[in-house]
């Protein structure tokens, strides 16, 4: 696939400021297409503002710039201070503008953000059911609140465009869990208490939970992205994102037998393994996880 110019929608936030950056460094034209504009000087070569909840704004913006693919990460990343429908169409109906105007564009690839949450997990009153370990993209999801329904709603859409015959020929949409930046991950994880006492008094059976005690460093979803718009597979994949490691400091074999004792153990753990597998993208896209906030 021949790519020059990468769109990145929500490119003036933490995630989309770091695709836009890594796809700078991959040798790409970059755009970074938001209803904000960057804080200090933006590190893409074109900014546009774009409102991606009008589909015109975001057909216009991506035809501006010439785009071959795009990154689409314009999304409310916290439900917590939005009313439901407003947190639902963000992610919902910013996806199908997307990829309409992706599709009428002929843009070659797209990859869309979701949530870990599109399981159900955080914001709605009782957590998943895990069924088994580890998890993957084949795991079945049971969201019930506006943000994990919207995030669902987004592979479905994603689903149906991969179906068509047209472009884009390549789809992604990518399952983040936590995404923190060096200093964040320092600050909720290396500098607070991550046994399992801990996470026993923080632990509500009953409604959210620690998403799987998966997270990723920024750099990592990053550089994914990137790699789902370069790659070659036809239709629509989901991949999932995750660091190698938990968030904790306790065994995997010992946080499963504490807050997942039903599961289906479908491989051994070792160590501080992570619970998601993120072994599809490794396979289809060559990517694999290197930060660790053990590291920090």
């Amino acid at each position: 696939m021949a790519l020059d110019t990468i769109a990145v929608t929500g490119g003036s936030g933490l995630i989309g400021s770091s695709i836009i950056a890594n796809a700078n460094d991959a040798g790409y034209r970059t755009a970074n297409l938001d209803h904000v504009r960057p804080s200090g000087e933006s590190n893409a070569d074109k900014y546009v503002e774009t409102d991606v909840l009008d589909s015109g704004d975001v057909y216009g913006a991506l035809a501006h710039v010439d785009a071959d693919a795009v990154i689409h990460m314009g999304t409310i990343r916290t439900p917590l201070n939005h009313p439901g429908a407003e947190t639902f169409a963000s992610n919902a109906m910013t996806s199908y503008h997307v990829l309409e105007a992706a599709s009428a564009l002929g843009l070659e690839a797209a990859c869309l953000a979701s949530s870990i949450n599109a399981l159900g997990f955080n914001f709605q009153d009782v957590p998943p059911e895990i069924e088994y370990l580890p998890v993957d993209e084949a795991h079945p999801t049971t969201p019930r609140d506006p943000y994990a329904l919207g995030k669902r709603v987004t592979e479905e859409i994603a689903d149906g465009f991969g179906r068509l015959s047209g472009e884009p020929e390549t789809i992604a949409t990518v399952r983040f869990p936590y995404v923190g930046a060096t200093d964040s991950l320092r600050d909720r994880y290396a500098e607070t208490d991550r046994s399992l006492p801990a996470l026993r008094e923080g632990w509500n059976p009953d409604g959210p939970s620690d998403d799987l005690f998966a997270y990723i460093h920024v750099d990592d979803a990053a550089r994914l992205a990137v790699r789902t718009v370069e790659a070659e597979f036809e239709g629509h994949e989901t991949f999932w994102a995750s660091a190698a490691d938990t968030s904790t400091n306790v065994p995997t074999e010992e946080l499963i037998e504490e807050f997942h004792p039903g599961a289906e153990i479908r491989r051994p753990f070792s160590g501080h393994e992570s619970l998601v597998t993120t072994e599809k993208a490794t396979e289809l896209l060559g990517w694999e996880p290197v930060h660790s906030w053990r590291d920090i």
